[in-house]
């Protein structure tokens, strides 16, 4: 049986902004785009990725460490990637997070511009899909086998994945700032159209953590 289809742990500000604007080496997350996260930073999963491998524990610990379970591929749009737009120049970018990226599995980059697989340490292959939305979501599906599908972003290509109708499940976590501009998520989506619902709603230390599901996808 194939796994779930999700976005988990993306933060989203009060005004609907799912990044910052002007994304740059020295601003991956866009201009002010790291105050989303304030929620996920001090948590036992982010530590033991990126910290000291200490961390909370609480409501938004625990929404952050299901959301790395069971995960067997993961989808990314291209800026997710790295601040390089059009043709890539040559292969010396592998990625914002080092040697050893988060993912620990194949990672379908979407792209206009073909590029080579790239084999990180710890498991992570980036692949460079030129063919669309669909297209990746079929390679991740033969390669997840029956665990998740988790689209990491940006807020655009979790956009294009929900209006296809091709999301089981969201969690978005809500972080209390504003950000006046960048990556708007929510703008243009008719959710209810295309048969989303909210089926949790939960208040944690840092964020307000939301389920939106699509109808008959909704887990307890």
């Amino acid at each position: 049986m194939a796994g779930k289809v999700r976005v988990s742990s993306f933060a989203v500000s009060v005004d609907g902004f799912g990044a910052g604007p002007d994304q740059s080496l020295a601003n991956p997350l866009g201009v002010g785009g790291e105050n989303l996260h304030h929620w996920f930073y001090p948590t036992k999963t982010f530590q033991t990725l990126f910290g000291q491998g200490q961390g909370t524990e609480g409501t938004d610990a625990g929404f952050a460490e299901r959301g790395m379970e069971n995960v067997g591929a993961w989808i990314l749009g291209r800026n997710m990637f790295g601040p390089i737009r059009g043709d890539w120049p040559d292969e010396d970018w592998k990625g914002w997070w080092g040697e050893e990226p988060p993912y620990h599995v194949p990672t379908f980059v979407l792209t206009h511009h073909p590029r080579r697989s790239l084999e990180m340490k710890g498991g992570t292959v980036f692949h460079f899909e030129t063919g669309g939305i669909e297209a990746a979501l079929q390679r991740a599906r033969d390669a997840a086998g029956d665990r998740d599908i988790r689209i990491g972003g940006g807020a655009e290509t979790i956009r294009q994945y929900l209006r296809a109708g091709l999301i089981d499940e969201m969690h978005i976590a809500v972080s209390p700032v504003l950000l006046g501009r960048g990556e708007p998520f929510w703008a243009g989506l008719d959710l209810p159209a295309l048969g989303y619902d909210v089926i949790e709603s939960t208040a944690g230390e840092r964020a307000t953590h939301l389920r939106i599901a699509r109808k008959g996808h909704g887990g307890a």
